[in-house]
């Protein structure tokens, strides 16, 4: 099955390499160290010290890493972090570089490139997060007897349709596994069905959890409110990591609450903050009075929507939300949004119903009323309406929240462990 796959990635990245590029052009910041891609990391030379080679694709898993990343170097551990995105590239820089060893991108998954990147980077041990399960990385991984691990481990409804269908491709992307954690019951009853062996599986929950978020003093609101032209006086409807689409719904909700005279300010915080052109004409059709961060400070006037297109100030944002709905969950998305952040910071919490990628956690939020679902852009509003009318409920869905996330730390200290024994089983 590796020589089928060898064979095909060739041809297939001919074909998807245009629309890849395009990609890459739109998001920028590709141009430096794009020779990583290729295989051609630049690796300090090997020490005493043991090294991990720890692959996370893009931004929430590098915001996620951190207290697993300061635990490994507090116990000489070094660590080589690789990501797949220019946006994570950063966040690893601005948040990552004081702990690791280096930080550079993911190779193409093709066998030269591959080989190169793992003689130049040697590692005693090698790291996976989420749904980073790449045959030809596994396959270099085994062959120099390297142990791998997969942490916080997830796997789409799609991806998992797909893989119990076809088996065999299940078997390129599970085999080389050495432990596996996955972030859920659900996940691992997932990897358990496609054949798994149970002995290597384990539920570690979510790393992201772990992460510390700093608390924003009332004066840092407060300038941060005025930067963005947010009304001091008025609760703000927080959009977290929005969709196409979503942001009419809730542009929707926004003109509910105040057809119904309530007072109520919209922040979106899109996906990919690359779409800023297409939200700019979509929003300036409303009439509405709208700010984009990038431009600078807000003008004075207050502003019925801003709109946080950058990058990495989530956690920041979501202190100004009196209700924050998560995205990538409403028709026609499917897969949703995290919602932990908004959870560990006590807010009260909205998503539709496509949170597969969270099948895990909606069911049990919603099980211990952390959070309310909605079914489309007119459930959204009248449920933004409902709460903005009833300060006990919102204050009952953000303790439930806050409640459910401090019951669901520690991801850190057991991917931590299933690390350790990796590079333990390397030395002896």
């Amino acid at each position: 099955m590796l020589w089928l796959y060898r064979l095909l990635f060739a041809p297939a990245l001919v074909v998807l390499l245009p629309s890849y590029l395009r990609r890459m052009r739109r998001r920028g910041g590709y141009g430096r160290n794009f020779s990583q891609r290729f295989g051609f990391h630049r690796c300090p030379p090997r020490g005493p010290a043991p090294r991990v080679w720890l692959q996370a694709v893009s931004v929430g898993e590098m915001m996620a890493l951190g207290p697993l990343l300061r635990e490994l170097h507090a116990r000489g551990i070094e660590v080589y972090l690789t990501t797949t995105t220019s946006t994570g590239f950063r966040v690893a820089q601005d948040r990552h570089a004081g702990v690791v060893l280096g930080i550079g991108y993911f190779p193409l998954d093709w066998w030269p490139f591959s080989r190169l990147a793992w003689r130049r980077i040697a590692p005693d041990a090698a790291v996976i997060m989420e749904g980073e399960r790449w045959p030809e990385h596994l396959h270099q991984a085994r062959r120099r007897k390297v142990r791998t691990v997969c942490i916080n481990a997830r796997l789409s409804e799609r991806s998992f349709r797909r893989l119990r269908r076809f088996r065999p491709a299940a078997r390129l992307v599970l085999d080389g596994i050495d432990e596996l954690l996955a972030s859920s019951a659900a996940e691992a009853a997932h990897f358990a069905a496609l054949g798994f062996p149970a002995e290597r599986l384990s539920v570690s929950g979510n790393l992201k959890f772990d992460v510390a978020i700093a608390p924003l003093s009332g004066a840092e609101k407060a300038a941060l409110r005025r930067a963005l032209g947010l009304p001091a006086d008025s609760p703000v409807l927080v959009g977290a990591s929005t969709w196409p689409g979503e942001e009419a719904a809730l542009v929707g909700a926004l003109r509910a609450a105040r057809a119904g005279g309530r007072r109520l300010a919209l922040l979106i915080v899109p996906r990919h903050a690359e779409r800023r052109d297409a939200l700019a004409a979509e929003l300036k059709a409303t009439g509405l009075r709208v700010h984009f961060r990038t431009r600078g400070d807000a003008p004075g006037a207050d502003i019925d929507v801003a709109v946080a297109d950058t990058t990495g100030e989530l956690h920041r944002l979501l202190q100004l939300g009196d209700l924050v709905f998560v995205g990538k969950s409403l028709p026609p998305h499917t897969e949703g949004q995290t919602p932990v952040e908004a959870a560990a910071l006590g807010r009260p919490l909205l998503f539709g119903p496509g949170m597969s990628n969270f099948r895990g956690l909606a069911p049990e939020l919603l099980r211990r009323g952390a959070a309310r679902e909605v079914g489309d852009a007119a459930a959204l509003a009248a449920a933004v309406c409902a709460l903005l009318d009833a300060p006990e409920a919102r204050a009952a869905l953000a303790a439930q929240a806050a409640a459910w996330h401090a019951d669901n730390r520690g991801a850190a200290a057991r991917a931590f462990a299933a690390i350790y024994r990796a590079v333990e089983a390397k030395g002896a």
